[in-house]
């Protein structure tokens, strides 16, 4: 599966739906105000990037987009953003070794990969931590993420997450280094509301799974709210 440019166009296109919701961009989209059927209706590579993410975010529109980790750069933001909190985080460590954190950003294509599907992955089931995801939903989203990419495999991956009782027990075993779940988890703030108390209750345990330590979980946080 090409998990990596999927995931770089569906996050890259969060300018196009930020731009629609503001009403500056220059797009074809009648915007937000006109509801999903809006998103769905756009052509072209980012339009169609959009759509899918307007399809995952449903009611949340773009209340909770990720600023600029969306808007400027896609999935290597986010590993910037990743790897700054996990060198803040590391360097406050008294004793410990010090290592280059392995972000996707900095991988070879092999394990970059890994990284994206693990990303995907804590999305997919981020968007789904207020129930709002019904069936009709997600074969929305499916519909959406097809026009993007016509990976038979990609697919089938998708459907199956969609489909998946929310378990962040689950969710986290994708994770399979610390930077991995440091990623994962800043995904999921990108996708949640965390005055909600269902979704800030689901980050919460997510966290615990993904077995953060505190210290690094608060420079997660702290790298997400100075992106905007």
């Amino acid at each position: 599966m090409n998990t990596r440019g999927l995931l770089d166009q569906l996050l890259k296109s969060g300018q196009d739906l930020l731009q629609q919701h503001t009403g500056k961009g220059s797009g074809s989209g009648s915007g937000l105000g006109s509801g999903l059927g809006g998103l769905l209706s756009g052509v072209g590579g980012k339009a169609l990037g959009a759509g899918a993410l307007g399809a995952l975010l449903g009611n949340k529109k773009t209340r909770k987009l990720g600023g600029k980790v969306i808007t400027y750069g896609g999935l290597a933001a986010l590993g910037v953003l990743a790897y700054k909190a996990y060198g803040n985080w590391q360097a406050k460590q008294a004793g410990a070794p010090q290592r280059e954190p392995q972000t996707v950003d900095r991988l070879p294509a092999a394990e970059a990969e890994q990284h994206s599907q693990a990303v995907l992955r804590a999305l997919v089931a981020a968007a789904k931590a207020d129930g709002h995801v019904d069936e009709r939903e997600r074969e929305l989203i499916e519909g959406e993420f097809t026009r993007l990419d016509s990976d038979a495999e990609l697919r089938q991956w998708l459907h199956t997450e969609l489909n998946k009782p929310l378990d962040p027990a689950d969710v986290a075993l994708a994770a399979q280094t610390p930077e991995m779940a440091a990623e994962m988890y800043l995904a999921s703030l990108m996708m949640v509301d965390q005055e909600n108390f269902m979704e800030r209750a689901y980050l919460d345990e997510l966290a615990r799974q993904l077995r953060l330590d505190p210290d690094l979980r608060q420079e997660l946080e702290a790298q997400r709210q100075l992106a905007g």
